[in-house]
C-alpha cells in the first residue's frame, strides 16, 4: 500500500481546519502560554494517515455493508455513525458514495482507543519505519507524549475526512449537472464552520490514582475511582473583542487558562491617535455581544474502595476539570472510568491569588483535564434512555458484559445438582449463590439469604408500572435488613463479604459516622457559592449501605436515615441550597445489644439504643445468639482448623447421599435446604458472584404471578390475625409495610433464579424467611412466641409487668378487683390473650407482687 498523502485541496483544507482546531484547543487549556500550534510536516502525515485508513474503511463499508457487521471495526467505524446520518448517494458509474450529515458547530465522536490504534497498525503494515531507531513511528506513543498535539490531530483527520467525502459529492453533482441549463455546483459547508470532538474511551495505561506523580504531567492516561464533590457548573470566557479607549481600535483578545487577564497595552497600529505607532492604551472595554463562553466543571476522583493501600494511608483523590458535553455527565458517588491528561498548576494560582503572589510560590498542583469520562455505575437502560433522549450508546453507556462472563452467568442460571426433586433442583442457583457469600462463617444460612436478596433487591417502579400509576409516588425495591447478635456470631465479616460481592458499596462504622457523613454536607467553594458533597448514602445510591456498630450511633445520626431508608432520598434545605438527592440503596446494619448479650426476656427495641421509627423500616430483623450447640460448635471448630491445615474432601455425590439419608428431600425447608447445599457445594467466585447479581439487578425484573400472590396474602393475613388471638388488639402489630417487604423479597428471590415471573416456590421461601425473622423477633426467654413483642412498639412481659404494677400504686388503692385491673390494663392498652397469666406470674414469682385473699381481692404487697 502506498504511503499516505494528501492533495492540494486537503491540504488547503487541512490548514484552515488545524487553525480552527488549534484554536480551540489553545483557549480551552489551562495554560497560560498564547503560542500557537503550528503545523508541522510531521503533523500533516500523522493526519494523512488517519485519513488515509478512514476513507480506506468507508470504501469498504460502502462496498459492502454487511461486511462490517460481524467486523471488529464496528467499534472504530462507529465515530462515523452520528456523523453520516440517512443513507448512500449513487454515482454514474453504479458506485455509492457516502453523504456525510454535517452542519456547523461542535459535533463529538466516540472512539475505542485500544480498537482503534489495533486496527490502524494492522492498516498500515510495515509502513513508516523510523530509519533513525528502526521501529515504526506508532501514533499511539504520538498521543501519550503530546496529547495536546494528538486530539488536534484526531480532531482534523475526522474533519478533513468529513471534507474530502462533501467534496467527492459535490464533484459528483457537478458532473451529474454537466450541460444542463441553470445548473449550479451543490453548496459546501466551510471547512471551518464546524468542530470535531474526539472522546476517547478504553484508554490505556490506566494507573491508579495514589501512583499519579510528576512522571505523569502533561500525559495521556486513565484513571479509576469514584466521585465523591462535584461542584457547580460555571462559565469560562474563551475570547472576547475588546475595545480600546485611546484610539478605538477593536481587536480579539484569547483568555487564557481560564483567567480573566487584559493585555498591558494595546499595540494596535492604526487609529486617530496613533500617527502610524503602537497605540500604548491600557484601558479597554470588553464588548460582551463578542464574548464566546464554554462550560466548565470542577469534579473530585476518589480511588476505589477495594484498592489495596497501605496501613493508616487515606484514599486519595485528584481533581477533575470536564468542559463541554461532559458537564454534568456524573453525579457523586458515581465510578467513573475517566480517560485526559494531566496537567500542573501553580498552587497559588489555584487558591486564586494574583499577580506577584502568583508567582512567589514554586510549588505545583496537578489535576486531570477531561477528555471523556465513562460511567461504570449500574443504572436503569429506561432511566438512561429518558436523560440522552434516544437508545442509541455513547461513550458514557453503563454495564458491558464479556463474552466470557454471560457465559459463567448462564450456567450458574442453569446449575443442577441432578439430585432430588424438581422444586430442590428449582432452588439451586439460589442455594449456590447464597453458598457464596461469605463462605468463610460456617452457619447463619438464613441469614445470608437475607442479604443475597437485600444484594439483588425487588423490581425497581419504574419498571413494574407502579410508579405512573401512582403519580410519581413510587414505592420502593430497597430491602433493609438488622442483624442483632452477641459478639463473636460474625457479624462484621458478613457486612464486609457483602461489600465484595456488590456492585457499588461502601461500608461505615456506626460509632464514627456522623450525620453529614452519612447524608450530605455543604462546603464553602470560591466566589461564595455552596457547593454539596455526598455522605455514604448518597454515594451507595443504587446499591448497598453497610454499617456496623449501628448501636452505638449517636440518636441524632440515626434520624438521617428515616428519610433515606423510606423516602430513597436526602433532602437538604441549609444556607440558602434547598436540594434532594437521591439514595437508592439498601441499608444492611449490624448491632450489639447494650449488655452485651441479648436478653430474651427484653424486646429487640429494648436490648438496641434504636428509636423506633428507624426499627420499623428494617425488612428483615435477624437475631444471632452465641448458645451452647454441640453440633454448630463442632461445625465451626472443624472450619477453623481446615484453614490452616489441608483439607481433605470426601466425593461430592456420596456427600449428598450420606447427608439425604436424614432429611427426607421431597419435604425439606428452605433452612434444611441451604444448610444441604453448604455441606456438599463449593463456593462460587467472587468475582462471579458480584458479575451474578449485577447482571440480575440490571436486566431481571420479575413480576408476581397469581400463585405466588396468593401466598404471600395468606401468610399477612396470618400475621395480622393469628389463629390464638381472641381479639383484635391482641394480634400482631404488623402493617402493609411487611407486605410490601415480603413483595420485594418474592421478586428478589425470583431474580436469583434469573427469571421473570415469581413462582409459588419463591413466595414459599420467602414465607419462611420471614416466619424465621418475626419468630426470633417475637420469642420469649422460656422459648414460648409472645405476639405483643413484635413491631415498634413491643414490650417484654417484664415491662408489661413493671407498668401494671406502677400503675395500680399511682391508684392510691391496695386492694383490686377484677374490674380494677380490666380497667388500668385498658388504660396501658395491655393485650387480654395471656392477661391472667402475667398476674398469676406477679404472685408466684420469687419475689411477688400480688396475693389474693379469701374474699377474692388482690392485694399489692
Amino acid at each position: 500500500m502506498p504511503r499516505a498523502g494528501l492533495t492540494d485541496i486537503q491540504k488547503s483544507d487541512l490548514q484552515i481546519i488545524w487553525n480552527n482546531h488549534s484554536d480551540e484547543i489553545l483557549c480551552d487549556s489551562t495554560e497560560t502560554s498564547k503560542n500557537a500550534m503550528p503545523l508541522r510536516d510531521h503533523t500533516v502525515g500523522l493526519v494523512a494517515r488517519i485519513v488515509s485508513f478512514y476513507l480506506h474503511k468507508l470504501k469498504e463499508f460502502q462496498d459492502k455493508p454487511e461486511t462490517m457487521q460481524n467486523s471488529s471495526l464496528v467499534e472504530t467505524f462507529r465515530a462515523f455513525i452520528p456523523l453520516l446520518g440517512s443513507g448512500l448517494a449513487s454515482s454514474d458509474d453504479g458506485s455509492s458514495l457516502l453523504v456525510p450529515r454535517i452542519f456547523s458547530g461542535r459535533h463529538v465522536v466516540n472512539i475505542d482507543h485500544t480498537q482503534f490504534l489495533s486496527e490502524i497498525d494492522e492498516f498500515e503494515g510495515d509502513q513508516y519505519i523510523n530509519p533513525n531507531t528502526g521501529s515504526k513511528d506508532v501514533f499511539g506513543g504520538f498521543l501519550y507524549h503530546v496529547p495536546q498535539y494528538g486530539f488536534c490531530v484526531v480532531n482534523c483527520a475526522v474533519a478533513l475526512t468529513l471534507m474530502t467525502l462533501l467534496r467527492r459529492r459535490n464533484t459528483q453533482n457537478t458532473l451529474d449537472n454537466h450541460g444542463q441549463r441553470g445548473s449550479q455546483s451543490s453548496y459546501i459547508l466551510p471547512p471551518g464552520s464546524f468542530l470535531i470532538q474526539a472522546r476517547f474511551y478504553n484508554a490505556f495505561p490506566c494507573i491508579p490514582i495514589a501512583d499519579v506523580k510528576t512522571d505523569n504531567a502533561y500525559k495521556f492516561i486513565t484513571l479509576r475511582g469514584r466521585i465523591i464533590k462535584v461542584h457547580t457548573k460555571r462559565l469560562r470566557l474563551l475570547k472576547a473583542d475588546l475595545f480600546c479607549l485611546k484610539c478605538g481600535i477593536q481587536f480579539e483578545h484569547k483568555f487564557m487558562g481560564g483567567r480573566y487577564e487584559l493585555p498591558p497595552r494595546c499595540n494596535q497600529i492604526g487609529g486617530d491617535t496613533n500617527n502610524g505607532k503602537k497605540c500604548p492604551g491600557q484601558k479597554f472595554e470588553l464588548l460582551r455581544k463578542t464574548a464566546k463562553y464554554i462550560d466548565c466543571q470542577m469534579l473530585r476522583l476518589q480511588e476505589e474502595d477495594n484498592v489495596t493501600s497501605a496501613a493508616g494511608r487515606t484514599p486519595r483523590h485528584i481533581d477533575l476539570e470536564v468542559t463541554h458535553d461532559l458537564v454534568d455527565a456524573c453525579h457523586a458517588g458515581d465510578c467513573v472510568r475517566v480517560v485526559g491528561v494531566i496537567h500542573a498548576q501553580n498552587s497559588a494560582i489555584t487558591a486564586g491569588r494574583k499577580g506577584k503572589q502568583a508567582t512567589e510560590n514554586s510549588t505545583y498542583h496537578l489535576f486531570m483535564k477531561a477528555n471523556s469520562v465513562v460511567n461504570t455505575t449500574a443504572e436503569l437502560h429506561d432511566k438512561k434512555k429518558g436523560a440522552n433522549g434516544d437508545g442509541e450508546e455513547d461513550g458514557s453507556r453503563g454495564l458491558t458484559f464479556t463474552e466470557d462472563q454471560l457465559n459463567k452467568i448462564t450456567k450458574v442460571a442453569h446449575a443442577d445438582h441432578l439430585f432430588g426433586p424438581l422444586t430442590l433442583r428449582m432452588a439451586f442457583p439460589f442455594d449456590l449463590l447464597v453458598r457464596s457469600i461469605c463462605p468463610g462463617i460456617i452457619g447463619h444460612d438464613m441469614v445470608k439469604a437475607g442479604i443475597l436478596m437485600a444484594l439483588l433487591g425487588g423490581t425497581p417502579p419504574s419498571s413494574s408500572g407502579l410508579e405512573d400509576v401512582r403519580s410519581g409516588v413510587s414505592i420502593r425495591s430497597s430491602i433493609h435488613i438488622l442483624i442483632v447478635g452477641d459478639p463473636g456470631m460474625g457479624k462484621s465479616c458478613m457486612l464486609l463479604a457483602t461489600t465484595k460481592v456488590a456492585a457499588r458499596s461502601v461500608y461505615v462504622g456506626g460509632n464514627t459516622s456522623s450525620t453529614t457523613g452519612l447524608t450530605v454536607s455543604l462546603s464553602k467553594e470560591k466566589g461564595g457559592e455552596m457547593g454539596i458533597e455526598a455522605g455514604a448514602l448518597v454515594l451507595a445510591d443504587q446499591g448497598v449501605c453497610c454499617i456496623d456498630e449501628f448501636d452505638k450511633m449517636a440518636k441524632t445520626n440515626q434520624d438521617g436515615l428515616l428519610e433515606a431508608m423510606e423516602q430513597q432520598q436526602i433532602s437538604i434545605a441549609k444556607a440558602g441550597v434547598v436540594a434532594s438527592l437521591p439514595a437508592r440503596c439498601c441499608v444492611i446494619a449490624a448491632a450489639n445489644p447494650k449488655q452485651g448479650k441479648y436478653n430474651m426476656d427484653k424486646t429487640v427495641a429494648e436490648n438496641l439504643n434504636i428509636a423506633p421509627p428507624l426499627l420499623s423500616r428494617f425488612d428483615l430483623v435477624f437475631i444471632l445468639r452465641d448458645d451452647a450447640d454441640t453440633d454448630q460448635d463442632n461445625l465451626v471448630s472443624s472450619n477453623i482448623m481446615n484453614m490452616y491445615k489441608q483439607r481433605t474432601n470426601e466425593n461430592d455425590q456420596n456427600k449428598r447421599q450420606r447427608l439425604s439419608r436424614d432429611i427426607s428431600l421431597e419435604d425439606m425447608s428452605m433452612k434444611q435446604r441451604l444448610a444441604w447445599v453448604a455441606s456438599t457445594q463449593k463456593a462460587l467466585p467472587t468475582d462471579l458472584v458480584k458479575d451474578y447479581i449485577t447482571y440480575a439487578r440490571e436486566y431481571c425484573n420479575p413480576k408476581i404471578t397469581p400463585d405466588a400472590a396468593a401466598v404471600l396474602k395468606d401468610y399477612f393475613m396470618k400475621l395480622r390475625y393469628p389463629d390464638d388471638a381472641t381479639r383484635r388488639s391482641d394480634s400482631v402489630p404488623i402493617t402493609t409495610r411487611q407486605l410490601e417487604a415480603l413483595i420485594r423479597l418474592a421478586q428478589a428471590r425470583a431474580k436469583a433464579c434469573l427469571r421473570e415471573f415469581v413462582l409459588k416456590e419463591d413466595a414459599e421461601d420467602v414465607v419462611e424467611l420471614m416466619r424465621d425473622s418475626v419468630n426470633q423477633v417475637h420469642m420469649d426467654g422460656s422459648g414460648r412466641l409472645d405476639h405483643t413483642r413484635g413491631g415498634v412498639v413491643g414490650k417484654s412481659k417484664r415491662k408489661q409487668k413493671k407498668e401494671f404494677i406502677d400503675a395500680l400504686r399511682r391508684s392510691g388503692q391496695f386492694a383490686f378487683s377484677k374490674d380494677d385491673f380490666y380497667r388500668v390494663s385498658s388504660q396501658l392498652n395491655m393485650p387480654l390473650n395471656d392477661f391472667w397469666t402475667l398476674i398469676d406470674e406477679l404472685r408466684f414469682s420469687e419475689q411477688p407482687e400480688l396475693r389474693k385473699g379469701g374474699d377474692g381481692m388482690y392485694y399489692l404487697l
